[in-house]
């Protein structure tokens, strides 16, 4: 497992041999979180504040890691 923080809260995944699952994800004060999931190996996390978006993306492909995008408007 591994979790991953951003700025409007944290992910939690596993990587395994069918993709990447979420474990959980708990937003920071403020936030509200949304998942999608488009493919068994991409894993979307967005926290979303009036005024801030952190979006957490996870993968298997081609190798497990995942990474985070900030936008404050």
């Amino acid at each position: 497992m591994h979790t991953i923080p951003s700025e409007g809260g944290q992910a939690t995944v596993r990587y395994g041999s069918g993709g990447v699952c979420l474990i959980s994800a708990v937003p920071n004060q403020g936030f509200t979180v949304s998942t999608t999931q488009s493919a068994p190996e991409t894993l979307t996390v967005t926290f979303s504040a009036s005024r801030h978006r952190s979006e957490v993306t996870a993968t298997t492909e081609p190798v497990d890691k995942a990474s985070v995008s900030e936008t404050s408007f």
